[in-house]
């Protein structure tokens, strides 16, 4: 079976369905599925890796109850909490980005949707960035509506960035204060404006194998290019904290099965990261994942960008 799903996508890109990678996971060893997948992304995404880049552009004070996230008001983490990124500070961390040749940079905030003032603001600091060139630009502001995702594809924002986070069934039981149908309304609306999206989600919150297939299926068939895979960091004062982190091992076996259901996309290392070994990175990266966010996350301290662009180099990728 393995075989045959694995020359079917490369043939012809046919992804499969979660039944079927979940048939894999059941009777494929870890190397031999990693061996597979790692095909199909050569097959369809060659050996460049997609680089993105973050800044936190609104910090803390989102009144969202999401169980993973530390910057909600209902947990109490100890967050660093501002309405909004200033200008010199957003710039200087975009022309550091850009001067490390990141694919992406994306500007990203709490809360449900920003505001009308806030909105104004990061677009004049879009235009500025669009202005300098070099690095394609992304916003994750949460559940915007048509006019305000207009406002920033005029501002020069091509890819916008709403993470579904999990399947559609076991959402509910992580977060109450939206939907999945709202987030997919907002994926909907992005697209029908041209942008690319990116859309993924977190591995390690209590869900089943099934749950993750369901999620990268989701994300492929709403048009997401690239699928970020986030792994749980547990963080203290969120109702996850006490989660116990899942295996290195089921982590690469989540990415390969990725892969042979969303064959075309690129499947982006996001948070969490940091925990793995560099050797289960590596082999990760040979096994269905081709891309990586560089730089620290959000409430998280993220990978060395030298030691990164060292190992994308040692197992043949080109930046």
């Amino acid at each position: 079976m393995l075989e045959k799903l694995r020359r079917r996508a490369i043939d012809s890109g046919a992804p499969a369905s979660v039944d079927e990678a979940l048939a894999l996971d059941r009777c494929c060893a870890t190397g031999e599925l990693l061996d597979a997948a790692d095909g199909i992304r050569l097959k369809w995404c060659g050996d460049k890796i997609h680089t993105c880049s973050i800044v936190n552009a609104r910090s803390g004070r989102c009144q969202e109850d999401c169980k993973w996230c530390a910057q909600s008001c209902r947990h109490r983490t100890g967050v660093n909490e501002y309405d909004s990124i200033g200008r010199d500070e957003m710039m200087t961390a975009f022309d550091r980005n850009r001067a490390l040749k990141a694919s992406c940079f994306s500007m990203v905030t709490s809360g449900r949707k920003v505001s009308p003032a806030n909105l104004t603001h990061f677009c004049r600091l879009y235009k500025e960035a669009a202005a300098k060139g070099g690095i394609e630009l992304c916003a994750s502001m949460g559940l915007l509506d048509r006019d305000q995702l207009q406002q920033l594809w005029d501002a020069g924002v091509h890819k916008y960035h709403c993470n579904l986070e999990t399947s559609a069934s076991f959402f509910p039981s992580l977060c109450t204060t939206h939907t999945t149908a709202e987030k997919l309304a907002t994926i909907k609306a992005a697209r029908e404006i041209g942008f690319t999206i990116c859309c993924g989600g977190i591995i390690g919150m209590g869900e089943s194998m099934r749950d993750r297939l369901e999620m990268a299926e989701m994300a492929r068939e709403v048009g997401a290019s690239s699928i970020p895979i986030n792994i749980l960091q547990p963080i203290k004062g969120t109702p996850l904290q006490d989660v116990e982190p899942i295996s290195e091992e089921e982590i690469a076996r989540s990415v390969a099965l990725m892969r042979f259901v969303a064959p075309k996309c690129t499947l982006h290392f996001a948070g969490g990261r940091a925990r793995l070994s560099k050797e289960s990175t590596a082999r990760i990266l040979r096994g269905g994942m081709n891309g990586a966010l560089i730089g620290d996350m959000l409430t998280t301290v993220g990978n060395n960008v030298e030691e990164d662009l060292r190992l994308f180099d040692k197992t043949g990728y080109k930046v």
